[in-house]
């Protein structure tokens, strides 16, 4: 067994991690998470299975605690949690290669391995061997034998939180160096959003396990109010202002204008049909809150070729129509293009959807959706 060496091209790794900084985006289960599978992906889940995965990567699965804290009699029952390497890359052992873990989060692993290029490509350059944990209670990594006894009630769902789960990551890496023999060989634990959030406090929770955290998107600083509160929508706000001045007017005074015209009679069915919506409105938060996810989503994937919020705002500048809740679904329609209906379309809801919201309650980030297009109006 060789000592710990640290090669040029691991120190400027190092300096690579330390240089990339975590940004205070928002995370909830009713806002779209910033997963590296992109909005596309989140919007159509059964994409994921239909993905590509490279034949480099070997499934394992190891025989995971319950309960990392306690020392009741079932705290010592295990489930089967699934992880997957790929070996292609790594200089081995003896050449103390590094290992890059990347931390699952709030969804099956299967969409994270079809997507996420950056381990590999650095895998290549530093001759890493790359691990994929997936999150306790998703996927393939359920405790209780199914879905339906996990989530069942808050006893079996109280193992599922971030502290059991950083746990799990931290007992499959320490099973993998000494399966591997590879006690001197460096780890960096690495995440996006809720992922990320996992990394910086494994990093901190164990730091005799992980060298180093990437977090990527991480919006760790939201909490004991470092970041402001409503940094996330004021992001929002200024792509929309940014791409086009006038739509980012019509999108501020619209807000006004829909609770103005919920608030008069038959004011629902009015607003039903002015969006097409799939289902009649029961209240004028239904609509609002669509919105705002509409327009996050558009901000948060913003990238080419696409440019979702040039499209959103392409749709509510270019409408002819002279009535600003027009204008606004004319830019819904250029977003989601053309349906039968809008706003509240029936969609399955998703194994992500079910456990975000209730990891959100031990999570515990406060935002204001209300705040949105608001920030500025002042400037």
């Amino acid at each position: 067994m060789k000592s710990p060496k640290f090669a040029v091209q691991w120190l400027q790794f190092i300096v690579m991690v330390l240089s990339i900084s975590v940004s205070g985006s928002a995370s909830r289960f009713d806002i779209p998470m910033l997963s590296p599978t992109r909005g596309t992906i989140l919007e159509q889940p059964d994409l994921l299975s239909s993905a590509a995965v490279s034949k480099d990567l070997k499934t394992f699965y190891y025989p995971q605690t319950l309960d990392h804290f306690n020392y009741r009699p079932e705290s010592y029952t295990t489930f089967q949690q699934r992880y997957v390497i790929n070996f292609k890359y790594w200089g081995g052992a003896n050449a103390s290669a590094p290992i890059f873990a990347y931390l699952g989060a709030e969804g099956s692993l299967d969409g994270d391995l079809a997507v996420i290029g950056f381990l590999n490509d650095n895998a290549i350059r530093f001759d890493a061997l790359v691990v994929y944990i997936e999150h306790r209670y998703y996927g393939k990594s359920i405790p209780f034998g199914s879905r339906e006894e996990a989530f069942k009630n808050a006893s079996t769902l109280g193992y599922f939180n971030s502290a059991q789960a950083i746990a799990d990551y931290a007992e499959i890496i320490m099973h993998i160096k000494k399966k591997l023999d590879a006690f001197y060989s460096p780890v960096i634990v690495i995440g996006g959003s809720y992922g990320g959030m996992l990394a910086s406090w494994f990093r901190l929770k164990y730091p005799h396990v992980a060298l180093g955290a990437l977090a990527s998107s991480a919006p760790i600083l939201y909490f004991d109010k470092i970041t402001p509160r409503g940094a996330y929508f004021s992001v929002v706000t200024k792509d929309f202002r940014e791409a086009s001045e006038t739509c980012y007017q019509t999108i501020r005074k619209s807000w006004f204008e829909i609770d103005k015209i919920a608030s008069q009679p038959q004011g629902l069915s009015t607003l039903s049909t002015k969006f097409r919506t799939c289902y009649p409105l029961t209240n004028s938060s239904e609509l609002k809150d669509k919105l705002v996810l509409m327009y996050a989503s558009a901000a948060q994937y913003n990238q080419p070729p696409r440019y979702p919020v040039t499209v959103v705002c392409g749709g509510i500048d270019g409408s002819e129509n002279e009535d600003i809740l027009s204008k606004i679904f004319a830019g819904v329609v250029a977003y989601r293009g053309n349906l039968s209906c809008y706003i509240n379309r029936p969609t399955n809801i998703s194994e992500t959807t079910t456990g975000w919201a209730w990891q959100v309650i031990y999570i515990q980030i406060f935002f204001s959706s209300n705040l949105i297009f608001k920030f500025l109006l002042a400037s």
